[in-house]
């Protein structure tokens, strides 16, 4: 057992490692060799040495003037699982977006000496800090570069992968310009406000997910920012967050939460600690009304008890509204929906059975997302839910879905 107030830092990077591989955020030996090899540590000053060696923890290395963090060394866990999903080999050209350095001198471990790595970020501070500890810590060959990343990277040429680590709404076509034929993007997307990392590889001028995983990021600077857009109801105390879909008419929604609310119990269990990334995409991509809802927590009065209480799932549809529950179980918890508005009844019956739908034929599937140029033909997209952006229309295609009626949403710009 490892003494936390006396260990050295190497002590706690082989715990930190062994932690990931037992876990399973780390599978491969290329992976597991960076991980034991680079000092964590040295590129997270700002942070006591136990807390940069938290396997679950990030450290905010820059924060705007509203105390917001813009920038930050990632988690270990969700670093493995990013490099784990790029399965870069030796020899390989990398390219990462955004910077911090400790993920750069792991890519540079991977790659090897016959690899190459570069990266790239908006912020003048944050390119200035990563170089400085590259550098410091014997990863001069690591390339930094300043500039908006929307462009890609200038005088590299093409990369065998990319790893973008802040969060993106789109997918600009330059990233791709620069993917090697057979070239692989790993990349946190969001879509119907849900981030996923998706490790995209390249197939011609479209791109096919091979897996996606629940993440979290500091969003994207530069002309790739796109913020969501939030509707607050009964004054603060909630809000509804949309990326798309934004209502016709929000002023409808005014006092939906003083109408009587209405409960169906669906018969849906989850057993303790299953994770629910599937249901959250399933319901994501087949509901039209889909957004978000956020309780802000010093204002909470208890009025809604949501599954999520800081983004939960809910169904908007006109002046009425349903949002995602859950009660516990013997050996679980069961989900339940809770309606308000005038068609509280009809848009939680909505909910209910998307809910079912998803237990009953998609509970085991995972669904294939695809990245098309944003002016492909509907009739040229995969069955699914599509959702154009400025640069791509993305698609969120579910097995069996071959001859199901294409579900269409165009996230426009504010």
């Amino acid at each position: 057992m490892i003494h936390l107030e006396t260990a050295d830092p190497e002590a706690l990077r082989t715990a930190m490692t062994d932690q990931l591989v037992r876990e399973g955020a780390i599978r491969s030996k290329q992976v597991e060799a960076a991980f034991r090899t680079v000092a964590r540590h040295e590129f997270a000053p700002e942070a006591p040495l136990v807390r940069a060696y938290a396997a679950h923890e990030a450290v905010p290395t820059k924060k705007n003037e509203h105390g917001i963090t813009v920038s930050s060394v990632s988690a270990p866990d969700v670093q493995a699982m990013m490099l784990e999903q790029a399965a870069a080999q030796a020899g390989m050209r990398v390219g990462e977006i955004g910077s911090g350095g400790y993920n750069a001198a792991l890519m540079a471990e991977v790659v090897g000496p016959d690899g190459s790595v570069v990266t790239v970020d908006i912020d003048p501070d944050v390119t200035a800090r990563a170089r400085q500890l590259l550098d410091a810590t014997g990863y001069e060959r690591v390339r930094v570069v300043l500039a908006d990343a929307e462009h890609g990277l200038p005088d590299t040429g093409t990369v065998d992968r990319w790893i973008v680590t802040a969060g993106a709404w789109d997918i600009p076509p330059a990233w791709t310009d620069q993917l090697a034929e057979d070239g692989r993007l790993v990349v946190p997307l969001r879509m119907r406000g849900l981030t996923r990392s998706v490790a995209f590889d390249r197939d011609g001028d479209r791109l096919v997910s091979r897996s996606s995983e629940v993440c979290g990021f500091v969003t994207m600077q530069g002309e790739g920012e796109h913020n969501t857009r939030l509707l607050l109801i009964r004054g603060k105390e909630i809000g509804l967050r949309f990326d798309d879909g934004w209502p016709t008419d929000p002023e409808a929604l005014n006092g939906v939460f003083d109408t009587d609310r209405v409960e169906r119990w669906t018969g849906v269990t989850v057993a303790p600690a299953e994770p629910l990334k599937g249901m959250q995409m399933w319901l994501a991509s087949a509901l039209d009304g889909f957004c978000l809802m956020a309780v802000d927590p010093e204002l909470d009065t208890g009025l809604v008890d949501p599954q999520n209480k800081r983004a939960n799932i809910t169904l908007l549809d006109g002046d009425s509204l349903a949002y995602l529950a859950i009660r516990r179980t013997a050996d679980g918890a069961e989900f339940g929906v809770h309606g308000y508005g005038p068609n509280a009844e009809t848009v939680a019956d909505a909910l209910v059975a998307e809910l079912q739908t998803w237990d009953r034929d998609h509970r085991q599937d995972e669904p294939v997302i695809y990245a098309y140029p944003a002016g492909t033909p509907e009739a040229d997209l995969p069955a699914g839910r599509v959702i154009t952006k400025r640069h791509r229309r993305i698609v969120i295609s579910w097995p069996h879905e071959g001859q199901a009626d294409k579900n269409t949403i165009t996230e426009k710009e504010k």
